[in-house]
């Protein structure tokens, strides 16, 4: 790892609801960050829910038919200010155990339905409720798992400073492609660094077309730089 901020775990570090009490609460820079993010995130999820709710309806019934119940996957993720939330998604795994009853990998879990499902993003509908809520926006810095808490430098810590986003400026980047995690959290600082109306709009259309070609798209192993937890335990 890079820089002065660099830390070396010996071994699993824990982490506390206290903490997030001390950071350091980000106030939004300019009026687009303060004012009208937030107004944009409300008006076009609440329309995307209106005119989306039949794909929605229609993928609901296929993940049912092709993976059973439940048709949603929920799990906390942290958000902004690091206050977790209920991420929300369609399941594109089956939840299949070993005969210890432990989760097998998300390789083996992951069906052919499941894989287009994700190509497509629609999976991802269901966050529009995440960001009608207030818990997510169109665009920030993806809402990682609760574990990573403890594995983040104070520096990238800051990227939970705004709210998660459906994609940011590291999904157009390489998304899941990109070597290390430092490479992708300086993407998620710069954009927390840098939020303009300009900005976003650049990454929601590198994002249509992400998905249009269906590039970059990884999973479990795929993934190139792994879990964040595993690769800084080894340090």
């Amino acid at each position: 790892m890079e820089g002065s901020s660099e830390k070396v775990w010996l071994s699993t570090p824990t982490y506390h609801e206290e903490e997030i009490k001390h950071r350091t609460e980000h106030y939004p820079r300019g009026i687009y960050e303060r004012f009208v993010k937030r107004f944009l995130d409300i008006v076009f999820s609440s329309l995307a829910l209106i005119l989306l709710s039949p794909v929605m309806l229609v993928t609901a019934l296929l993940v049912r038919v092709n993976l059973g119940s439940p048709v949603l996957f929920m799990q906390d993720r942290p958000g902004r200010n690091e206050k977790i939330f209920r991420l929300r998604k369609f399941r594109s795994m089956k939840d299949l155990k070993d005969k210890n009853g432990k989760q097998l990998s998300d390789d083996e879990r992951l069906t052919s339905f499941g894989r287009k499902l994700r190509s497509t993003s629609l999976d991802e509908l269901p966050e529009l409720l995440n960001i009608l809520r207030g818990e997510m926006s169109f665009v920030g810095p993806r809402p990682l798992l609760v574990e990573y808490l403890p594995y983040y430098t104070e520096e990238e810590r800051r990227r939970h400073d705004v709210r998660p986003g459906l994609t940011g400026l590291a999904q157009i980047n390489g998304r899941n492609q990109i070597d290390t995690w430092e490479s992708r959290f300086a993407y998620d600082l710069e954009y927390v660094d840098h939020c303009t109306f300009m900005m976003d709009v650049k990454i929601i259309f590198g994002t249509v077309g992400k998905v249009l070609k269906r590039s970059d798209i990884s999973v479990g192993s795929e993934i190139r730089a792994g879990r964040l937890d595993d690769a800084r335990r080894e340090v």
